[in-house]
């Protein structure tokens, strides 16, 4: 029987050139990279060489601009984390979301809802429409949604 995969957002097969190019950490160099011993210093000097060539890839000014993260979930708090905090720095505290985001971003979003004592301000999910499918932000909505602090 075929079937067709559908959730590609949360996991993807692994593509088979990625394997083979992940075989030699995966079997030989799986030293935890933040160790001192040997096996955990080529592992370091492979993720250096990995954030390298992301960053030229990406064209980053510089490899340190370039973390890696356990996955989507720890990825999303992170962001959020930093935009809230660097929103507060310009004394905004309004952050505009749905709720049809992923819950890594709903829990964390939650969260920073008491940040320092502030209140963080998260619209309900209005004027939100449908059409063919998609979700958007109404254009006649859009203006209640947005105030100075956004």
């Amino acid at each position: 029987m075929r079937y067709v995969y559908a959730d590609n957002s949360a996991t993807t097969a692994l593509s088979p050139k990625v394997l083979e190019k992940m075989m030699p950490y995966l079997t030989e160099v799986y030293g935890n990279p933040s160790s001192i011993y040997t096996i955990g210093a080529k592992a370091r000097a492979a993720v250096e060489t990995a954030r390298e060539n992301i960053a030229k890839n990406l064209g980053a000014a510089n490899p340190n601009e370039i973390y890696f993260t356990s996955g989507g979930s720890e990825s999303d708090n992170w962001a959020l984390k930093g935009v809230c905090h660097a929103l507060k720095a310009k004394g905004k505290k309004h952050i505009i979301s749905t709720a049809f985001e992923h819950h890594a971003v709903l829990h964390t979003l939650k969260r920073l809802e008491t940040v320092a004592g502030e209140k963080w301000s998260f619209p309900p999910p209005l004027g939100i429409k449908f059409k063919e499918g998609r979700e958007y932000l109404c254009h006649e909505d859009r203006h209640a949604w947005l105030y100075p602090l956004t």
